[in-house]
């Protein structure tokens, strides 16, 4: 658990460019707080001890804003970036060096028995606000765009977006999330909604003009 925790930190430095030295991650990170706390609770919840792990998440809600189910497993080098509002559910597997950002929710989708949170591949980054949810499987370098909603599985270095989440375009080489540049596929689907209803009044209108001018003659 100490190497664990250890490349927790070291991911920190990683991946957030405010992060200036080791005292500030350790006293004002609620992700890495959250990630340590579920770490404990994880591990007493495998040796099987009753309530306590429950304990330790309840206590990490209530300071951090991030509820982790002690259920959930969670890689190595794993990142919660501010974090408020992110729920990680009991069935929830997450691989290594995956990143989630605020109010990500890895949630199920009913009552069903069983495995019913999602699982995540390695070098995953969810972005804020999405909801991935059901019993479905996030490829290896998936990346999922800000408030999308994911409710089917994923193949490796697709990028989704939208709601509910459509992928847009896959890669082979590991990128970042650039919520920048990312598409919109409503707003390219309206777009060609109204292309073509220009296209069909320009079509009426050059059939009426023909079937007047037919008349004058």
């Amino acid at each position: 658990m100490l190497k664990e925790i250890k490349e927790d930190i070291q991911t920190i430095f990683e991946r957030d460019p405010a992060a200036r030295n080791i005292a500030e991650i350790l006293l004002t990170y609620s992700g890495f707080h959250a990630t340590l706390l579920h770490r404990i609770a994880h591990f007493l919840w495998r040796k099987n001890v009753p309530v306590f792990p429950r304990l330790v998440s309840h206590f990490s809600r209530f300071i951090t804003g991030i509820e982790i189910h002690p259920g959930a497993t969670i890689g190595r080098a794993f990142f919660i970036d501010h974090g408020m509002g992110v729920v990680i559910g009991e069935t929830a597997e997450i691989g290594d060096n995956v990143t989630l950002y605020q109010g990500v929710t890895l949630g199920g989708t009913g009552q069903e028995p069983g495995k019913r949170h999602p699982t995540l591949g390695n070098n995953v980054i969810v972005g804020a606000g999405a909801k991935v949810l059901g019993a479905i499987v996030l490829g290896n370098h998936v990346r999922v765009g800000a408030n999308s909603v994911v409710l089917k599985s994923v193949p490796d270095h697709a990028t989704v977006v939208g709601i509910p989440g459509k992928i847009i375009h896959r890669q082979k080489e590991e990128g970042v999330l650039d919520h920048t540049n990312l598409p919109d596929p409503i707003a390219e689907r309206l777009e060609r909604l109204e292309r073509e209803i220009q296209e069909l009044k320009h079509e009426i209108q050059q059939r009426v003009s023909h079937t007047m001018g037919g008349f004058s003659g």
